[in-house]
């Protein structure tokens, strides 16, 4: 008895109507749920039928009933099944995994077989009676608006009394079924959405514009990535190999696990800002200042790191002097120099003249004719 209790849906576009800001008349789709012995129903609307309201109907369907069904027996539709088979029907993967979550079966309908679901039919044409009707003159604005008062023409549906029988859906659910239903997780069941989706040569995948690292070794190989609200996991051959929270708020944010990275990329991950600006002060403070503004004119700060060590590292080179009399030289020029700027003046020895020392600029074409003070007076 306990694996004959099901929970026939349905899910049908109705006339209610929900206005938006813009006046524009936006249909509600309404989903429908029954159990069998008692007819108990439940009742939302929502703006479409994809799989985020599918998923969602469900977990809210369980909540009001206070508990979960062994069997589900749905619509064959696209959100919910992918391929219609009696013997082995092949379901979308989150409805799948939220089955899973709950612990109930899912037994699809039979195409064009109403009576595999008699009570959900019979419920959806009371519904249409019940609900709609009674809403049909009324305007709604948001969504939460028209639930309620589906919700509280439920209520009334649920607890109306049989004319043919004892009792209510209510008072039947109550005192038959609701002793055989499963009871409900500790906490409802996450939505997950799952794409298959292929690390870049950076090694990181890209979702909703933002990237989440993977294994350097798993380049170019394709994944199943599992996003939910809160959390991407990654998975290679049915395996997670790595999870990681999820980024909200501008797109290009970054989350780099440093074991994920090759060995030569790891070094540049232990620097910041701080490191380089105490580097360049322990060679002077024209270097300083010159690191400060690298840093400064990159609108992503780790965008500056690699100018930053090729200027530090021509210490090496050059010795911490000539770098302090380069950069020095280059602030003259301008507020913001480059590591261009301070190599060339390097390669140059620019840093070791001094400003008095320096020749006079001359005009880049040596042949120009310049008129004198005597041309000009002449015609006076």
């Amino acid at each position: 008895m306990l694996t004959s209790l099901a929970a026939p849906l349905e899910n049908r576009k109705i006339s209610l109507t929900a206005l938006s800001d813009t006046g524009e008349v936006q249909p509600a789709y309404l989903f429908v749920g029954a159990l069998p012995c008692s007819g108990y129903a439940y009742v939302e609307a929502f703006l479409s039928t994809d799989n985020e309201a599918w998923i969602n109907a469900h977990v809210h369907m369980f909540s009001f009933f206070g508990g979960v069904p062994r069997i589900i027996t749905p619509d064959n539709l696209k959100t919910g099944v992918v391929k219609a088979n009696y013997y082995e029907p092949k379901l979308n993967r989150s409805y799948a995994e939220m089955a899973e979550y709950y612990g109930c079966a899912i037994l699809p309908a039979r195409v064009k077989r109403p009576k595999d679901k008699p009570t959900a039919e019979g419920t959806v044409g009371k519904i249409t009676t019940w609900i709609i009707a009674a809403l049909r003159d009324r305007k709604f604005f948001e969504l939460h608006d028209l639930n309620e008062a589906i919700f509280e023409k439920l209520r009334l549906f649920n607890a109306k009394p049989f004319q043919k029988k004892n009792g209510s859906r209510l008072s039947n659910y109550r005192g038959d079924e609701k002793e055989f239903m499963q009871p409900l997780p500790a906490s409802p069941y996450e939505l997950a959405v799952w794409k298959k989706l292929i690390p870049s040569f950076n090694y990181h995948i890209c979702f909703d514009k933002n990237y989440y690292s993977v294994p350097s070794h798993y380049i170019k190989q394709e994944m199943d990535v599992r996003i939910t609200s809160s959390v991407v996991e990654i998975f290679s051959g049915g395996v997670r190999i790595c999870s990681h929270p999820r980024l909200y708020g501008r797109p290009g944010q970054y989350r780099t696990i440093p074991e994920h990275m090759p060995e030569k990329h790891r070094k540049y991950a232990e620097w910041n800002a701080d490191r380089f600006v105490k580097w360049a002060a322990s060679i002077g403070n024209h270097t300083e200042i010159a690191v400060k503004a690298i840093l400064a004119c990159h609108k992503i700060e780790q965008h500056g790191y690699r100018a930053c060590m090729g200027v530090l590292k021509l210490a090496d080179r050059y010795g911490a002097e000539r770098l302090e009399a380069a950069c020095k030289r280059a602030l003259s020029y301008t507020p913001s120099p480059s590591y261009k700027n301070i190599d060339s003046i390097l390669k140059s020895g620019q840093d070791k003249v001094r400003p008095d020392e320096e020749p006079p600029k001359q005009t880049d074409n040596p042949h120009a004719f310049v008129r004198g003070a005597e041309y000009y007076r002449r015609n006076k």
